[in-house]
């Protein structure tokens, strides 16, 4: 067996602390990774992991090689690539990363269509909201709706996307519906955020403007956050797309649209030391061509006039009532069961 292919199954076996999943990882058998690991142990004449029955964990020597493969993978698989790319037919492992939530929308279809379409490239996604090492946990490609500081990475803009501040007809029923951001201050609001989250960005007047808000819960995953203020929680304030099923129906109800910023966008990022794959070219070119596909739908409508001119401080409406007037509001507007995150929109936010 080639050397190098003994280094990437242990790496793979050492990222994943199991040799279980380093081979469903690799799409190898569980005993061929076990024996690719002693083989490795057997050339070098060093133990590079401490096996029991409930732990796995590295070696000093183990962490050295670790360290050490890093560059020379890379480099290996550089070169493969560049290999690769003089030929017009993508081929290959691919390997994504995306948020959690993403493959529940555009992203399913995207990846769908792909694979039928080139049968030779094996796409392997990775789903997570934290911060990556690219070459570190081998992506190629990385989407993300996040800034990115990383010099070291190339960066394209997908697609333009709204952020949207929601939560359900029995909650605006039960706390009133804000008429400026500034109302959001008398509200529980259910962030999305890595720490904690005293004000939310909007904009009045063409100005942006951050408003003080009390943070009820937050979480790093826009789907949990969705998922409570469908409950009745508290205000979410997430992407769009994500909550875009359950504005059509009228699960929940959007507010303070006129006052929500648009420079939000989906990025791809990839390494520079990754970026002559062909497979790899051709899904960033896919990804772009995909969302021009979509076309420009109309956005959403502002809050009805129907839905504004209920609050529960009305003697003669109960809460219930309100609820189910909200949700008929919703339904009778024009244009409300569309998504607004489009490539073809005009606004272009500033160059980073």
């Amino acid at each position: 067996m080639d050397g190098l292919d003994l280094i990437k199954t242990f790496r793979e076996v050492a990222f994943r602390r199991s040799f279980s999943r380093a081979a469903i990882s690799l799409g190898m058998s569980k005993a061929t990774v076990s024996r690719y690991v002693a083989e490795l142990e057997e050339r070098s004449g060093v133990r590079l992991l401490n096996r029991s029955t409930r732990s796995l964990s590295l070696t000093d020597a183990g962490q050295v090689l670790l360290d050490r493969s890093t560059e020379l993978v890379a480099m290996a698989e550089n070169t493969l690539n560049d290999l690769q790319a003089h030929g017009s037919h993508p081929q290959g492992r691919l390997r994504m990363s995306a948020p959690h939530g993403l493959i529940a929308g555009w992203l399913s279809d995207v990846i769908a269509e792909f694979i039928q379409l080139y049968p030779d490239v094996y796409v392997s996604l990775v789903f997570t909201n934290d911060e990556l090492d690219l070459i570190e946990e081998g992506i190629d490609i990385h989407l993300t709706g996040g800034r990115i500081d990383d010099m070291n990475l190339i960066v394209r803009r997908l697609v333009p996307f709204d952020m949207v501040v929601c939560a359900s007809p029995a909650y605006w029923a039960r706390r009133g519906i804000p008429r400026v951001p500034e109302d959001l201050g008398r509200h529980d609001v259910l962030s999305y955020s890595a720490k904690p989250t005293t004000h939310l960005p909007f904009e009045t007047g063409g100005k942006a403007v951050d408003v003080p808000v009390h943070s009820r819960m937050e979480a790093n995953d826009a789907v949990a956050l969705i998922e409570l203020a469908l409950r009745g929680a508290g205000v979410a304030y997430v992407p769009e797309p994500l909550a875009q099923s359950h504005l059509e129906r009228g699960a929940l109800v959007p507010v303070l649209r006129e006052h929500m910023p648009s420079d939000h966008w989906l990025y791809a990022a990839y390494s520079q030391r990754r970026h002559n794959s062909a497979a790899m070219r051709t899904m960033l070119d896919f990804l772009e061509q995909s969302m021009a596909r979509h076309g420009n739908p109309p956005a959403m409508p502002s809050l009805p006039p129907a839905l504004q001119v209920l609050a529960p401080s009305s003697p003669s409406s109960s809460p219930s009532s309100v609820a189910t007037a909200a949700t008929c509001a919703l339904s009778r507007a024009p244009g409300a069961a569309r998504a607004t995150a489009s490539a073809g929109r005009t606004d272009k936010p500033p160059r980073r």
